[in-house]
């Protein structure tokens, strides 16, 4: 599977963002478990949400659980992920990836917050 994240940008503190992930590949998307972490600068990549393949099971990072919410559109081959009331030190490069037995991830996207 091929991943391509889009919707990164420079928000003010507050903000929301949409993130995107497209997948495409001979398999259908609907049999991976999908997510996002994000990787800070200076910093090592950190989970921030995880949502099951059937997209009824979510989980989240402490730091971002009650502001950003996971979903799945399997008929389009598409994650997403809603960040609202964001935060400076949500800035960061921001991936999204799917897995199997084995993990693929997409090149990123940036999302910088600004106080």
């Amino acid at each position: 599977v091929q991943l391509v994240e889009s919707g990164g940008a420079s928000v003010q503190a507050g903000g929301s963002l949409r993130l995107s992930c497209q997948a495409s590949g001979r398999t259908p998307f609907d049999i991976y478990n999908a997510g996002w972490f994000r990787q800070a600068p200076g910093k090592e990549r950190e989970f921030v949400a995880l949502i099951r393949r059937d997209g009824i099971v979510t989980d989240y990072s402490d730091s971002v659980k009650g502001r950003f919410t996971i979903s799945r559109e399997n008929d389009k081959s598409a994650l997403n992920l809603q960040m609202n009331s964001l935060k400076p030190e949500d800035t960061a490069v921001y991936y999204c990836h799917a897995m199997t037995s084995r993990i693929y991830w997409g090149q990123g996207t940036l999302v910088t917050v600004s106080s």
